[in-house]
């Protein structure tokens, strides 16, 4: 128990915090003995504290160690916070606005969902609202679309056997050679499109953000109504935009996640 606690204080919610504090920017991944270390508790305890969020979805496990889930988001903004997605994307998405007088999102993987984590609106008469923390199912989206086709198939059997927790039911059910055959394409072309896939009036083309070493972290979308815009003008107009913005985006990102991060020890008290 920790000295100044008082009779209410949780000391195993404690832990789990301070686990998922560990997740600073620049330690997107870490081994079990990372997380104790950092979190100051023995291996075993980690590793029960690791073991229950990930089977809350807060957690996922892979070969380069734990790291957080886009689920955290439910918890606050801590997720937003933690990567500095907005303030990396505000002024690229703005500008993407500007120029193709849509709305524009990222989104990254929560299981076989999407959860947006930055997003520029504009008014426009839509089906579906989105905010930040809004999920849809993946395989009906563009965004879902894109970040789907960078997984290795073992990944994607994973998620795809994972349920959705949207609440949405989509207009297209692809059985599994259909949706194989469509995120072949979108790995050849490098950006993907919806037509009203997910739900009536939403047409959509995203395009994928990469970090340095050019893995898939994240994807970025111009979204239009189908009553207002065809398909070809997305593809025509909008995409050339959307390709330059991703980029841009993913330069930035690249050079945040290289930045050096200074240290500075307290003096004791």
């Amino acid at each position: 128990m920790r000295r100044d606690a008082g009779p209410d204080f949780i000391e195993a919610l404690a832990r789990g915090l301070d686990v998922l504090r560990g997740f600073q920017p620049g330690r997107p991944h870490m081994t079990l003995s990372e997380v104790a270390t950092n979190a100051g508790l023995a291996r075993p305890t980690a590793r029960r504290i690791l073991i229950t969020l990930q089977e809350l979805g807060y957690v996922h496990s892979g070969p380069a160690g734990f790291s957080l889930t886009p689920r955290v988001l439910e918890l606050g903004m801590a997720y937003i916070g933690s990567r500095n997605v907005w303030e990396l994307a505000e002024p690229h998405l703005r500008s993407l606005v500007n120029r193709t007088g849509e709305s524009c999102s990222i989104a990254q993987l929560d299981g076989s969902d999407i959860v947006y984590v930055a997003r520029v609106a504009v008014p426009k008469l839509v089906t579906l609202a989105v905010t930040i923390g809004t999920r849809f199912p993946a395989v009906q989206t563009s965004l879902g679309k894109v970040l789907l086709a960078a997984l290795d198939p073992a990944e994607l059997d994973e998620l795809l056997a994972t349920p959705s927790r949207s609440g949405i039911e989509p207009r297209w059910k692809p059985d599994r050679s259909e949706l194989d055959a469509v995120l072949r394409d979108t790995r050849a072309k490098g950006w993907a499109v919806t037509d009203q896939d997910l739900a009536l009036g939403i047409r959509s083309v995203a395009a994928p953000v990469r970090d340095g070493s050019g893995h898939t972290v994240a994807a970025v979308n111009v979204n239009a109504h189908a009553a207002e815009t065809s398909v070809e003008h997305l593809v025509d107009h909008h995409l050339p935009i959307l390709l330059s913005t991703a980029s841009a985006i993913s330069a930035d990102w690249a050079a945040f996640a290289d930045r050096p991060i200074a240290t500075v020890n307290r003096p004791a008290s």
